[in-house]
């Protein structure tokens, strides 16, 4: 059996690399690869997310993450809500935390339906 011929996407010193190595090096390797795609994958934990976020059910089509109902500041600092009181803040508005390559995203989902 020949050898197989890496991705074309993968950088040339893996693709240099990983055959010199020994069998139980590549699953070592392939284990770590496989854990760190779950942990790419996985649902925002409750405790990363913005301390006034408030997690909801999710809402009809709403993909993969966490969605939450939070209020937020617009970024104009002459707005009454730049003073971060809650009362004077914008929304609630729903926003969906997930990760993206490890790293932790949010989009805007829209109103809550009951406000």
């Amino acid at each position: 059996m020949k050898q197989p011929s890496p991705p074309t996407s993968l950088p040339k010193y893996l693709a240099e690399g990983l055959p010199k190595q020994d069998t139980g090096t590549l699953q070592e390797v392939q284990n770590y690869i496989e854990a760190l795609i779950e942990y790419r994958d996985q649902s925002v934990d409750t405790d990363e997310l913005p301390e006034a976020a408030e997690p909801v059910d999710e809402p009809d089509g709403a993909g993969s993450g966490t969605v939450v109902k939070e209020k937020v500041t617009c970024g104009d600092d002459s707005c009454k809500c730049a003073n971060g009181n809650p009362s004077d803040m914008h929304g609630p508005y729903l926003y969906r935390y997930y990760r993206e390559n490890g790293t932790m995203k949010s989009e805007y989902v829209g109103k809550p339906k009951s406000e």
